[in-house]
C-alpha cells in the first residue's frame, strides 16, 4: 500500500533534543532547549506506529504518546500528553519528496489556529520533527517546537 511504509523510519529507541518557543503566537524569540527520549513501535501490520515520549522540560518531566494511522492514503497522527490525557484532533497529511506535511484546525488560548507538522532530514540515524502555528489562516507560520532525533545504538 503506498505511503503505508512512511513512517517506518522511526520505528526503533531515539534520544531527541526538543527546542521550543517560551510562548506561541505572540511574536517571542526566546527559546529554551531540553531532552527528551522515543520509543517507536509498528502496529496494524504495519498501517500504523505508536510512540512513547518521556520529556524533560525545564519545569518537569512528563510522558506523552503518540498514535499515527496509515488509511485511504493519508496518515492520522494523535497525540497524547499525560498531563492531560485525551486525544488531541488529528493532524491529517502525507509525506511528498520525503517530507511529511500535516494539518489541523485547533483552538489555541481561545483562537481559532491552523497547526502543522513537518518530518524532514529523515535518514537512517536522525530526524526532525518541526510543529508551527499559523492565526492569520495559513497566510504566515511561526514554528514554535522543534525535535531533533538521534537514533540510540
Amino acid at each position: 500500500m503506498s505511503g503505508a511504509s512512511d513512517f517506518d523510519f522511526l520505528h526503533g529507541d531515539w534520544d531527541v533534543s526538543h527546542r521550543r518557543l517560551k510562548r506561541r503566537l505572540v511574536g517571542e524569540t526566546a527559546w529554551e532547549d531540553f531532552a527528551g527520549t522515543c520509543r517507536v513501535r509498528p502496529i496494524l501490520g504495519g498501517l500504523g506506529n505508536f510512540d512513547e515520549n518521556v520529556i524533560d522540560l525545564p519545569s518537569g518531566r512528563y510522558e506523552a504518546c503518540t498514535l499515527r494511522l496509515f488509511n485511504a492514503g493519508r496518515w492520522s497522527i494523535h497525540w497524547i500528553d499525560g498531563r492531560d490525557p485525551k486525544l488531541d484532533p488529528a493532524m491529517q497529511g502525507a509525506f511528498e519528496s520525503g517530507v511529511g506535511r500535516f494539518f489541523s484546525d485547533e483552538t489555541f488560548e481561545g483562537r481559532p489556529v491552523k497547526v502543522r507538522f513537518l518530518w524532514h532530514e529523515i535518514t537512517p540515524r536522525s530526524a526532525t520533527w518541526e510543529q508551527a502555528m499559523s492565526a492569520d489562516g495559513g497566510a504566515s507560520w511561526e514554528t514554535n517546537w522543534t525535535m531533533r532525533f538521534a537514533r540510540r545504538s
